[in-house]
């Protein structure tokens, strides 16, 4: 099984260590690939880039598809571009949020959400309402920009340590869940040190993942996820058009 692991902002470093964690969990015989565009944000941090990420996430999911990939996992927490890319592409894909989420709502009553910035709790917000976790979940932000997370001398750590304590303390939770695919890296050392399972998406991703290709499932390709209709793109986007996108 081949599983395509898309980081949809453009840090070469932040890809290679959700790649990492990607690996630690996939079965023997999974090979995880992990890529991210040539194109768009260093980071996405609110709507506006999230917007802009998009056409080089979806060339990049297209191009693992025609390589011959049997599922995506798109590793941001925003589930960037999930639904385009679930109407694209054939294989399952499956965004981190959802795939935390779930994994989280098997093995705990009450959930803590832990992003970085405060602009990313509205669009997380909405996933988790979304996904059907409202009453069970809350979302808090620690304020560390993304690429702090890359930066040891940035504090980052501690920060987010002081945030998953008191986001705990508040919402009496026996679960968290790190909102963001740069902190990857950090679930199971954080289960150890708080004492509560520390759910990381990219991971989850991957099982889901795997889950769902050894049941044979794939994307539906009728109501909303049919393929997208045959038109002409034009200007910047012509290589986007369905025709052009969808050779890979």
């Amino acid at each position: 099984m081949r599983i395509l692991v898309v980081n949809p902002n453009t840090t070469v470093g932040m890809t290679a260590k959700i790649g990492e964690a990607a690996r630690s969990v996939a079965a023997a015989g999974t090979e995880i690939l992990a890529v991210n565009p040539a194109m768009g944000p260093v980071s996405i941090e609110g709507f506006y880039d999230e917007a802009l990420a998009l056409p080089g996430l979806l060339q990049e999911i297209a191009r693992g598809e025609a390589a011959g990939a049997n599922g995506v996992v798109i590793a941001c927490f925003d589930d960037t571009g999930l639904d385009a890319a679930r109407a694209l592409a054939t294989v399952p894909v499956v965004g981190i949020c959802e795939s935390a989420l779930a994994a989280a709502g098997m093995i705990a009553t009450k959930i803590s959400v832990v992003t970085t910035l405060s602009r990313s709790l509205v669009p997380i917000e909405g996933l988790v309402r979304r996904y059907g976790f409202a009453e069970r979940a809350r979302v808090h932000a620690s304020d560390i920009p993304v690429l702090s997370l890359e930066d040891s001398a940035s504090g980052a750590g501690s920060i987010l340590r002081a945030a998953i304590k008191s986001a705990l303390e508040s919402d009496g939770s026996d679960a968290v869940v790190l909102g963001c695919a740069g902190m990857a890296d950090l679930a199971r050392d954080l289960t150890a040190e708080f004492g509560v399972p520390v759910i990381d998406g990219v991971s989850a991703g991957v099982k889901m993942v795997e889950a769902l290709v050894g049941l044979g499932l794939k994307t539906a390709k009728s109501g909303a996820y049919a393929r997208p209709l045959d038109k002409t793109y034009t200007g910047a986007l012509a290589d986007f058009a369905p025709a052009v996108i969808l050779r890979g």
